[in-house]
């Protein structure tokens, strides 16, 4: 139950942001040789990498539209990170528990990337750019307390983000329920103001000339 916890909690957190999140488990397993942590993401290599495309990601999700881009970008790439880490932490354990492992990484990755990438269309359409970094920054201290939390308990780190994935879900929701309300208003609005078949703007129809 400790290790289906702790793939949750970091397939929520990998839809949000994957490299942080491999960096974060690799230097937990590196510096305590945590069991429950696979020693492939606590190699020199692995942190390399991780560290790199998590410099490259901290740039780009602040710079309004880019992330949203780059949010495109990592739709398939979020969701499998998710799922390889499922797998690892599966460990030696049979096919099946690898597959459940996998499937819930996945999956979970693949959820907290839509409310996320949803999230930023909705914080572009402000003027303001400093949201984007703000958002920005809270989602990463988000990821980076969620995944060591689970490294000590996984378990309680499970129910926070089972509790900040259902929340936002709901956001996303609200936010198409506004779209679609938005559009629906628009489009009346224009039926209204249309001009009538074969008339004026103004409703009033000419009359036909005197022979």
């Amino acid at each position: 139950m400790e290790s289906l916890a702790l793939t949750f909690s970091s397939g929520w957190a990998s839809g949000i942001n994957a490299y942080l999140v491999v960096l974060v488990l690799g230097v937990v397993q590196r510096t305590t040789g945590a069991e429950e942590i696979p020693d492939v993401l606590g190699t020199w290599p692995v942190l390399a990498a991780a560290g790199a495309m998590f410099a490259i990601e901290f740039v780009a999700d602040k710079v309004p539209y880019v992330d949203s881009t780059w949010d495109s970008i990592s739709t398939v790439i979020r969701p499998t990170i998710g799922a390889v880490i499922g797998v690892l932490l599966a460990g030696e354990a049979d096919s099946l528990n690898a597959a459940v492992g996998g499937v819930v990484g996945g999956t979970s990755a693949f959820m907290s990337h839509v409310v996320k990438a949803s999230e930023r269309l909705a914080v572009n359409s402000s003027p303001e750019p400093v949201s984007n970094s703000v958002v920005s920054l809270a989602e990463d201290g988000l990821v980076l307390g969620v995944v060591w939390f689970a490294t000590q308990h996984p378990l309680a780190a499970a129910g926070i983000a089972a509790i900040l994935l259902v929340a936002g879900l709901v956001l996303v929701y609200l936010l198409l329920r506004a779209v679609r309300g938005g559009w629906r208003r628009l489009t009346r609005r224009g039926r209204r103001d249309a001009p009538p078949p074969g008339g004026p703007s103004d409703g009033t129809t000419k009359p036909y000339p005197v022979q």
